[in-house]
């Protein structure tokens, strides 16, 4: 419990650096625009942040990281954030930011 306490508050804080958008939800917090998700922390307390196909290709080979998966379902272009990435809460701003835009360029549900 204790790690999802501090990816938790890890969480807030890289939300609360963006003032477009918040966090939402109380059990299973994640970010959304226009009937997208684009980022959320699951059960694991693992964080998952919705990119670019292209972009998320790249993200994936230069932190050696693989997909993201929630409940046990692989969440469609989304990358796992490696856990040493939660110190860097700027360069994780960027990402988020980058995947606020790609839902953004998407037809609103």
């Amino acid at each position: 419990m204790a790690k999802w306490d501090e990816h938790l508050a890890i969480y807030d804080q890289l939300v609360d650096l963006s003032p477009r958008f918040e966090r939402k939800g109380k059990s299973v917090p994640y970010t959304s625009v226009n009937g997208y998700m684009f980022s959320i922390l699951n059960k694991d307390a693992e964080l998952g942040i919705r990119l670019y196909k292209e972009s998320g290709e790249r993200f994936k080979e230069e932190h050696k990281t693989t997909i993201f998966k929630s409940h046990g379902a692989v969440m469609k272009d989304y990358v796992l954030i490696p856990d040493a990435m939660l110190d860097d809460l700027e360069t994780l701003a960027v990402y988020l930011n980058e995947a606020y835009d790609h839902v953004m360029s998407l037809e609103p549900k």
